[in-house]
């Protein structure tokens, strides 16, 4: 039987985050590891863990992988979340780029100085309702299937889920104006796996404290407030 899969990264979203959800979607038990200080930081630096000096890193299959999206196409192929052919998982790997721009808009909130804040929250709202969930809500009207790509569920779906509970964070009724997405956060949250990660107790982590900001801040040495979009 092989070792769990295990994430080394803080203790809250980040990029992280749609790692475990890809896991937890797959029924795969994973083990943490959270970087809490410099020394944890630079002793994995220096023991040549982390490729390009940064994380996430995530030790599977005897490999210690990097970069986000490498992680998650492994994690996808091999839990046969990533399509049946080559055209399904070129339209996974494009529903997925959008879904992770519209994400990239909300990763980095929690840095930004109050007034950025206020002008990142309406772009996050502005960018959802107008360029990224139009174009999922049309995907699933006109094939009337109950997933986004070959009617199996896959990485796409988990991806879009996690970005329409995003955004709800940051405004409730987000979804009001499309049928479709709402029917469909409702069948995939009712997925076992997926509902059991939604469940208070699981490794999905809550929306990103100060705490956390200072624990990054800290062990990155990151020194500066990042810039809105």
């Amino acid at each position: 039987m092989s070792a769990k899969p295990k994430l080394y990264y803080f203790d809250g979203r980040g990029k992280m985050e749609s790692i475990r959800w890809l896991l937890a979607a797959a029924g795969v038990e994973f083990e943490e590891e959270f970087l809490e200080t410099r020394d944890q930081y630079e002793k994995l630096l220096q023991g040549g863990s982390l490729l390009f000096q940064q994380v996430p890193m995530v030790e599977i299959d005897g490999m210690k992988m990097v970069q986000t999206r490498a992680i998650l196409s492994y994690i996808a192929a091999k839990y046969n979340l990533y399509g049946k052919d080559l055209k399904e998982r070129a339209l996974i790997d494009m529903y997925v780029g959008g879904t992770e721009d519209l994400m990239g808009f909300i990763l980095m909130f929690p840095f930004l100085s109050a007034e950025d804040k206020e002008k990142q929250h309406a772009l996050i709202v502005q960018k959802a309702t107008s360029r990224y969930f139009p174009v999922y809500e049309k995907v699933l009207k006109d094939h009337g299937q109950d997933f986004l790509v070959g009617n199996n569920f896959s990485w796409a779906d988990v991806h879009l889920l996690e970005a329409i509970l995003m955004v709800e964070e940051k405004k409730s009724d987000v979804l009001s104006g499309f049928p479709q997405l709402q029917a469909f956060k409702a069948r995939i949250s009712s997925i076992p796996a997926i509902k059991k990660f939604l469940e208070p107790g699981s490794q999905r982590k809550p929306v990103p404290d100060d705490k956390y900001v200072e624990t990054v801040r800290r062990v990155l040495r990151m020194y500066y407030d990042i810039k809105a979009n």
